[in-house]
């Protein structure tokens, strides 16, 4: 929004503007779109120096560090409990932050710290690997499946509400970042909206976690959606978990086949006519017990995520597929003949939507070459997974065996500052990055690590009144050292 008004009676009259966020779709066809532009005054609540939308992990990492720093923060979260797709869309995982061996962490800080505490809470696992076996449940094949951290997504929700308490974050759950208020480059008021209705919020620094880029694009930022050449992006989930699975019986046929994708069993359900799906793998893994695993198998082509019809559709789809897929599990795959639907996540699990334009672009060259930037704020031990929009399991870097030269993806802070607001930051899947260079970078352990830089960096803004384009970076990377972040990387 363009136009703003604060009265005496501390309300905001808020209007559409240029960007067009006010102004409400009546009708939508191919051919015309017609629109009303609507007035509204709404109440302005208490400031907060910084604002954070989104709760997953780039997004509670920042609340807990800019609040560390002293800073007056407020998380808002969509979803009525913190996590993001840990707990809310049942990816109970966290990926990225170990070698695929789980010799080395990758991502310290507060994901590192927070993993250690979860396990020592019965929250988590932090599996090693049984080097007698050549598949662990936590993966079935050794790598970096098998190097993640899982966790009970219940149990997670309420650690998380703990953190954030004992840091005294202040929290809005259930409520929508909607829109915001912009004058001179600067965003002066974010506009949520929950069961007590619209408000606005002045601030003096605002962290978009909401993985989408959702309050970039909507003040005006420049953003890239999907893929290039025809927008269409990478499929997505809905995922499940099951319980009362037969681990062992499992774990004997992968062995005997070496098989722990099922892709010659599909290729049989296939052929007879029992496959329905366009996906050709299965892939499953164990959580915090035995018995426990999360299926992380749909994928739903043609989705959107930034479109509200069809993430309707993914959802819908979604739950028909799962009924669908779980039949099939029964009767055909070794282990699952008793397999129960335990849980179906309530948020889509959505892989790629906006990327914004940014001070940098990491490039697939630039992991190919190596390259070392002076302002990496972490790292991501993830590989490129990133699946073709339209062949679910076809994984193009892969295929393509594009190889990086180092087993490790570098953060460099400057892709998560968006162009041109001085005071906004992305940290997350929404980075300003080559496409294919979002599959190591979307997954959780780096935006546990991309959270922690942007909260700190918040304090300099804040407190210097500057821009986030003009943070001292090495003073930014010597105090993530001092938190034991890791922001060199020595093979």
């Amino acid at each position: 929004m363009n136009e703003s008004n604060i009265n005496r009676r501390g309300f905001i009259t808020i209007a559409g503007g240029i960007s067009g966020t006010a102004l409400f779709p009546v009708q939508t066809s191919a051919a015309e779109k017609d629109w009303i532009r609507y007035s509204h005054e709404i109440p302005v609540i208490q400031p907060y120096d910084v604002v954070v939308c989104g709760g997953g992990p780039s997004g509670t990492a920042a609340a807990l560090s800019a609040r560390r720093e002293g800073l007056r923060v407020l998380l808002v979260e969509g979803q009525g409990q913190l996590g993001g797709m840990g707990t809310s869309g049942l990816v109970s995982h966290w990926l990225g932050g170990r070698t695929s061996d789980c010799t080395r962490w990758v991502v310290g800080g507060l994901f590192r710290s927070m993993a250690e505490e979860a396990e020592k809470k019965g929250v988590a696992l932090i599996p090693v690997p049984d080097s007698t076996k050549k598949y662990q449940p936590h993966g079935w094949h050794q790598g970096q499946l098998g190097a993640g951290i899982p966790f009970d997504p219940y149990l997670m929700a309420h650690f998380l509400d703990t953190k954030i308490a004992e840091a005294g974050v202040d929290v809005l759950l259930l409520t929508q970042a909607v829109d915001v208020v912009v004058e001179r480059n600067r965003i002066t008021h974010v506009v949520v909206f929950n069961k007590s209705g619209l408000s606005a919020i002045p601030v003096k620094a605002v962290i978009d976690a909401t993985g989408d880029a959702d309050i970039a694009a909507r003040s005006g930022c420049k953003v890239i959606k999907g893929r290039e050449s025809d927008g269409l992006m990478t499929p997505a989930t809905l995922q499940f978990h099951v319980d009362n699975v037969d681990q062992d019986e499992l774990s004997d046929y992968i062995h005997e086949h070496d098989s722990p994708r099922f892709r010659k069993k599909i290729e049989e359900l296939r052929a007879a006519g029992e496959w329905p799906f366009p996906f050709d793998i299965f892939i499953s893994a164990q959580l915090t017990e035995k018995g426990t695993m999360f299926v992380n198998t749909s994928r739903l082509t043609g989705i959107d995520g930034t479109n509200g019809v069809s993430v309707t559709e993914g959802m819908i789809r979604g739950r028909e597929e799962i009924l669908q897929l779980l039949k099939v599990m029964n009767k055909h795959f070794p282990g699952f003949a008793q397999a129960r639907l335990k849980a179906v996540a309530p948020l889509l699990g959505v892989r790629e939507t906006r990327r914004i334009v940014g001070e940098t672009e990491l490039t697939v060259d630039d992991l190919v070459s190596g390259r070392e930037f002076d302002d990496t704020i972490g790292y991501s031990a993830y590989g490129w997974d990133l699946p073709d929009p339209k062949r679910p399991s076809y994984q193009p870097m892969t295929e393509k065996k594009v190889e990086k030269r180092k087993p490790v993806t570098p953060v460099p802070y400057r892709i998560m500052v968006p162009r041109p607001l001085i005071n906004l930051i992305c940290p997350g899947r929404a980075v300003c990055v080559e496409r294919d260079v979002l599959g190591p970078l979307r997954v959780m352990a780096p935006c546990f690590a991309m959270g922690e830089a942007t909260g700190l960096a918040a304090q300099q803004v804040v407190r210097k009144n500057i821009a986030f384009r003009d943070v001292d970076v090495q003073v930014l990377r010597n105090k993530l050292r001092d938190n034991g972040a890791i922001v060199e990387w020595e093979d």
